[in-house]
């Protein structure tokens, strides 16, 4: 065999990801994630979860990527706590499972490279003010806390123009403030918001962020109607599913929504609607979800007001696929290809005709 090949297994073997330990801070374990051409660069992760308020502050390697702090009791995080030469490379930090009533405004302030945040099942109850302005972050997870009122400034980071992804589920949310108009730092460029299962009986005002997932699950929504999703044309992925109490859904309700691909609506049995008219303005949705809905059998306009829809899912693993029947040949002039729905049972293996509409 050629020298060449005898050496490419080392090459590839060099160059690819390589695990190992190190010492570490007493209870805490230290993972060295090396890479590169002969293992030129590394990252260290420090995994100090489970030990107890004690552990901090806590020093770290120069080169600690992550730092897991989860379930350690910590009531409280400050700018002092955060502190210290490996903590200038800290790009994740876990702060999930512990008893955090509150959060110093400054407590992230020294972290320039934070990527991403998760500070899920505590007891947060407010949200300071920028507080994540020092940091460029791109993934912030604040879901199982208390938050009542939550400002969307306060997701201004050092980088406005990257994508962030927030978590909000599962809190007490009953209002999200809008960024203000005349706000000297620019709106947040928050892409995916999850506010599923909160306290919202109202689609809140999202007008002045990038979105394109928002999912609005479990919440009391009283009615979706004209005007909801106003500034939101970006907007591609929407969920509903599970809405609590008696949800309403108006004509024209999701008309700013051009650009919207995948809607969810199921798990909605008490949903009521107004017609097809409901869809109207969905020219780009090309994926409904409709199980667990009482929105079946379905209006026979619904494909008029969505012109590229692929699939409607209906309950009990059903899905219809939408079918294009072309006709007499050659087609006479003015007539138009048939459009169809054509629904597979999987306890059936498949339907014995297309439910056209």
């Amino acid at each position: 065999m050629p020298w060449p090949l005898l050496l490419l297994p080392l090459l590839l073997l060099a160059v690819s990801g390589a695990q190992m330990t190190r010492p570490c801070f007493p209870g805490c374990q230290c993972e060295v994630e090396t890479f590169g051409l002969f293992d030129s660069f590394s990252l260290t992760r420090v995994d100090c979860s489970g030990l107890g308020p004690h552990i901090v502050p806590v020093p770290i390697p120069l080169d600690t990527a992550h730092l897991d702090l989860s379930s350690n009791r910590l009531e409280t995080v400050n700018e002092s706590v955060l502190a210290g030469p490996g903590y200038t490379t800290l790009a994740g930090l876990d702060l999930s499972h512990n008893l955090l009533a509150s959060i110093s405004p400054t407590a992230f302030s020294r972290l320039r490279y934070l990527e991403s945040l998760d500070i899920s099942h505590n007891g947060l109850a407010a949200l300071p003010a920028e507080s994540f302005t020092s940091s460029p972050l791109s993934d912030v997870n604040l879901s199982h806390n208390r938050l009542r009122e939550v400002s969307v400034s306060a997701f201004t980071t050092h980088s406005p123009g990257r994508a962030l992804h927030v978590d909000l589920s599962h809190n007490l949310i009953h209002r999200l403030v809008p960024h203000p108009a005349g706000a000297s730092l620019p709106a947040p460029a928050i892409q995916s918001l999850n506010l599923a299962w909160n306290r919202l009986r109202t689609v809140p005002d999202l007008r002045d962020l990038p979105l394109r997932y928002l999912s609005l699950d479990g919440n009391p929504l009283a009615a979706v109607g004209p005007g909801a999703f106003r500034g939101l044309a970006g907007l591609t992925h929407l969920s509903l599913g599970s809405l609590q109490g008696l949800p309403q859904l108006a004509p024209h309700g999701f008309r700013e929504l051009q650009g919207l691909q995948v809607l969810d609506l199921s798990g909605n049995p008490k949903l009521k609607w107004a017609g097809a008219e409901v869809f109207s303005g969905l020219g780009s949705l090309q994926e409904l979800d409709l199980s667990g809905t009482g929105l079946v059998p379905l209006p026979e306009m619904l494909l008029v007001h969505l012109p590229a829809l692929q699939s409607i899912s209906v309950g009990q693993g059903v899905r219809c696929r939408r079918l294009v029947r072309e006709g007499a040949y050659p087609r006479q002039p003015g007539s138009s290809p048939k459009v169809a729905l054509h629904c597979v049972d999987p306890r059936e293996r498949a339907a014995e005709s297309p439910n056209a509409l």
